[in-house]
């Protein structure tokens, strides 16, 4: 009698033990679903909010230098090497204990350095028209005041998490061609919905602080993140 009780209590002892232990695994498996979802969804966003930008910043300059090739190819030269610079920074960035709370502070100051652009875009573009007759080097300046450090930031957010994503040299390209998949596909949707639909129902300093706010929500649910294990391992 006595050892049969001694024998329900250890099988007791061993059942609970076993559905403690399946709990962490879940728990843990569930957390880097969640931090893996997120970095896509970052990169997605970011993309998204690039492209949106980039149309947008075309928007702000007409009024003062016109919408001609000058303007185009100082836009898109701007983007393009902000992008590029970005890339670098953000790459080497990741080499630092990465984490998706880094990666939503990059999405944070992406969009808090989007701000002066609704504050101050129209008197700096005043000034350099004022004091630049040549189209080609006023629209270059205004281009690369207004929109070269947020890009820089949004630059730095796909290498960034495609470090976070990739766990094992084996798997690296699949994981960084989903990652420029789903941050291209962001910058698709950017480009149609703010130039197809957004202009048309809203001022572009409201399409600012939308953009802003969505990113300041992505951005501080990653930071209200704790570290994934493989985060805390690194």
């Amino acid at each position: 009698m006595g050892s049969d009780r001694e024998l329900s209590s250890k099988l007791e002892v061993v059942v609970a033990a076993t559905f403690i232990v399946a709990a962490f695994i879940i728990a843990a498996r569930v957390e880097v679903i969640v931090h893996t979802v997120l970095s896509y969804v970052i990169a997605g966003w970011s993309g998204f909010f690039v492209m949106a930008v980039e149309l947008l910043g075309g928007r702000l300059l007409a009024p003062s230098f016109g919408s001609g090739i000058y303007v185009w190819g100082a836009i898109i030269s701007v983007f393009m090497l902000a992008l590029s610079l970005g890339y670098l920074a953000g790459g080497r960035l990741s080499m630092y204990q990465p984490s998706v709370r880094k990666l939503g502070v990059l999405l944070l100051i992406a969009a808090v350095t989007m701000m002066p652009i609704m504050w101050f875009g129209d008197p700096m573009l005043e000034v350099i028209a004022e004091r630049f007759s040549d189209p080609r080097t006023a629209s270059l300046l205004a281009a690369t005041g207004l929109f070269f450090v947020p890009t820089f930031a949004s630059g730095m957010i796909s290498p960034y998490a495609v470090r976070l994503l990739v766990s094992e040299r084996a798997s690296s390209g699949r994981h960084a061609g989903q990652l420029y998949f789903v941050s291209t596909f962001g910058s698709a949707a950017g480009t149609l919905l703010t130039s197809f639909y957004l202009v048309l129902i809203l001022e572009v300093n409201q399409i600012l602080l939308a953009m802003m706010s969505v990113s300041a929500v992505i951005g501080g649910i990653a930071c209200a993140l704790r570290p994934a294990a493989i985060e805390r391992a690194e």
